[in-house]
């Protein structure tokens, strides 16, 4: 097989990424799968929509300037395959479908909404080749701005997944209902229950990001439940400029990372879970390693 390169385009409701990856079969195990490029841009779609119900005029322009860009980085690098996904903030814009197809027409990408249970199911697969989780049970913790996924895993098989509107710039803009907050404390107190022992894996920027500022000595990508506690402490009474000083966080982050390690910190309270394992699995490597995988098949 030659060299193949597969772009994924996500749009989630806090920032819109790019990724581009090379796959060579006949190169060595250690080089077979390269990087070649990643952009993130802080679109920060559910910020309108949460609050407007629809993508603002300012946003589309945006956004169809950077789908443009996206488009050119696609040819630069000669993307053969390349999928566009978008999520809760577009599922949610009651102008969504509309402003999709002008981006199509401008640029030839055609966006897909994908449901929350195909966001999770793609995430899992990737998520059970790249870690040691095909023994005991994970719960798989995906917090974006506007849903949080969670899936739940039996050794390595994905058992049943859920998708909650509880996303960090939804809880910003005060749009997370209290009944829905409530429905999935419950749905993890009763898996908690049947399944004792359920280990969290964490996946979001912010969980990332709170990981790294939280300088876990050694090797394991784990972050205990009681450091997140302490970090989330430490952060709560700062401005969004102290975060910004005193973490080295962008604007983007510094003021979704609190309420995502709120829904960190309640998700593991319900599951009586004292540890998070972190190993930096996103959405777009998932949709990405998931076209390759076709091609090759």
């Amino acid at each position: 097989m030659y060299i193949m390169n597969i772009a994924a385009i996500d749009i989630g409701s806090n920032g819109a990424r790019l990724l581009i990856k090379s796959f060579d079969d006949n190169a060595p195990e250690s080089s077979r799968i390269r990087k070649l490029l990643f952009i993130r841009i802080p679109l920060r779609l559910g910020k309108d929509v949460f609050a407007l119900g629809k993508i603002s005029k300012e946003r589309q322009r945006m956004m169809m300037h950077m789908m443009k860009g996206f488009s050119e980085f696609m040819q630069l690098y000669n993307v053969e395959h390349f999928r566009a996904c978008a999520t809760s903030a577009m599922r949610d814009a009651e102008n969504g479908k509309k402003v999709m197809r002008r981006i199509e027409k401008a640029t030839g990408i055609r966006l897909e909404i994908i449901p929350g249970a195909e966001e999770a199911q793609l995430l899992c697969n990737n998520l059970v080749e790249n870690t040691a989780s095909t023994e005991g049970n994970y719960a798989y913790v995906d917090v974006g701005g506007g849903s949080t996924e969670i899936s739940l895993l039996h050794d390595g098989i994905l058992a049943e997944s859920h998708s909650f509107n509880v996303g960090t710039l939804r809880m910003l803009a005060g749009a997370v209902t209290q009944e829905e907050r409530n429905a999935m404390c419950r749905m993890l107190e009763k898996y908690a229950e049947e399944f004792p022992d359920t280990k969290i894996i964490g996946s979001g920027g912010n969980i990332n990001r709170l990981f790294k500022l939280a300088h876990v000595k050694g090797d394991s990508r784990t972050l205990p439940v009681d450091t997140l506690k302490q970090l989330y402490a430490e952060l709560a009474p700062l401005s969004i400029e102290e975060r910004m000083q005193q973490y080295k966080l962008k604007d983007d982050r510094a003021d979704v990372i609190m309420p995502a390690a709120e829904i960190f910190l309640l998700v593991a309270r319900s599951l009586k879970c004292n540890e998070i394992l972190v190993p930096n699995i996103s959405l777009a490597d998932s949709i990405v390693d998931g076209i390759y995988k076709k091609n090759k098949e």
